[in-house]
């Protein structure tokens, strides 16, 4: 597909923002069923119900980790509509499997099969690079954020309403959403590997050591994939801690919980998907990286010794301008890298994001509980906050060494 001509592209394009918010709303979507689906196939108490829980959770991550990459790195041999097409029919199938699980098992066999066709996330970026000019690309990356965001945002309100009517019943709606989107794919997405960016598919690139390996090739690629992974491991305090912390520093019930990740959601879907163009056009990539981590870096320290639980609400949406960061480095690695790698990229990104969702929780939990427990020396609910606030200034001084 030609990188001119915004007018034939929108279909293509909002084809993958509804792919990168399925896959969003998919995980969302599910959470509020699963501990009585846990506790209906197994039994026993809702504490080893979080068990199994954290088990299907940290499973979905591995897989997305040693995938990513060989999706990535099959969709700049084979094409980027064949992998994201048949994914998302697998996808839908799977959904199929988990509504009719009978056991805990084949839950979890369905949510390794589920990681593996999320991870189609590389593919779906890649595809923007491929019909994105140079000075588009972090905006375009920026639409895959928002998408994100409205998924991570709709997924568990659609979840909680949908589970009203039963355990399986979100399963089915999940299902029915991918399954529609095949058939959008089928006929709105065109092939944009061409036989002049076709790269021959080689193992070696498609394992996570060995995409890591190939791309750090590329000139500064290792120092802006370390900006990535602390950055990564900085944000996700939000999702591992933000119920505990809110609780235990202002005694928020879940449903105000609920709102202000809501709110979080928004506040991202609209930096990622409106604010980043205007940013981009006074600032460019580079300071727009560099403004981003020192906005995270504040929001951090703020949320760490904020007073009171209404000040929270007002910084939400400052802490989301840090979600510029991404999609600008983002765009820095792909106009660095051959048109003939853009898939294996988004594979690497894919698995250092993988890496970055299992150490989080237990790095960030462990933190609040550290400084919350009874014997404490010290008792600070924000603790995590400063811990982030700490890796996102270790991202900082890594992005200033560089060119």
């Amino acid at each position: 597909m030609s990188r001119e001509g915004g007018g034939g592209q929108r279909l293509p394009i909002l084809f993958i923002m509804l792919t990168v918010m399925i896959d969003s709303m998919g995980i969302g979507l599910i959470l509020p069923v699963l501990p009585d689906l846990i506790v209906e196939l197994r039994g026993g108490s809702l504490a080893a119900a979080a068990i199994w829980g954290g088990v299907l959770s940290t499973s979905f991550a591995v897989m997305q980790f040693l995938f990513g990459p060989l999706l990535g790195t099959l969709s700049d041999a084979v094409g980027r509509r064949p992998v994201l097409l048949v994914s998302l029919a697998v996808m839908a199938v799977d959904y199929l499997v988990m509504a009719l699980a009978g056991s805990i098992w084949l839950l979890l066999a369905a949510r390794l099969v589920g990681g593996i066709t999320s991870a189609t996330q590389a593919t779906a970026t890649a595809f923007l690079a491929d019909i994105s000019a140079p000075h588009e690309k972090a905006a375009r990356f920026g639409l895959v954020g928002a998408a994100f965001g409205l998924g991570f945002v709709l997924g568990p309100l659609l979840g909680g309403v949908l589970g009203e009517m039963g355990t399986r019943a979100p399963f089915y709606a999940a299902a029915a959403l991918a399954g529609a989107n095949v058939i959008l794919g089928l006929l709105v997405l065109p092939e944009t590997v061409t036989d002049r960016t076709r790269r021959r598919f080689e193992w070696r690139r498609a394992n996570p050591l060995g995409a890591l390996r190939d791309i750090g090739r590329v000139a500064d690629a290792q120092r802006l994939l370390a900006v990535y992974f602390l950055y990564q491991l900085a944000f996700y305090v939000y999702p591992a801690t933000w119920a505990y912390f809110t609780r235990a520093r202002f005694g928020w019930d879940p449903g105000l919980v609920g709102i202000s990740l809501a709110v979080f959601g928004l506040s991202m879907a609209a930096v990622q998907g409106g604010l980043i163009r205007l940013a981009l056009r006074r600032m460019g990539e580079a300071r727009m990286v560099r403004a981003g981590l020192m906005l995270c870096i504040g929001a951090f320290l703020a949320l760490a010794f904020v007073p009171w639980g209404g000040l929270v609400l007002a910084l939400i949406p400052v802490a989301a301008l840090g979600a510029v960061v991404p999609p600008a480095l983002q765009s820095i690695m792909s106009q660095g890298t051959g048109d003939d790698a853009q898939g294996a990229l988004q594979g690497v990104l894919t698995s250092v994001n993988a890496v970055a969702v299992i150490l989080a929780p237990l790095l960030m939990t462990g933190t609040f509980a550290a400084f919350t427990h009874p014997e404490a020396p010290v008792v600070l609910p924000g603790a995590a906050f400063l811990l982030s606030a700490g890796l996102v200034a270790l991202a900082l001084g890594v992005f200033a060494r560089g060119r």
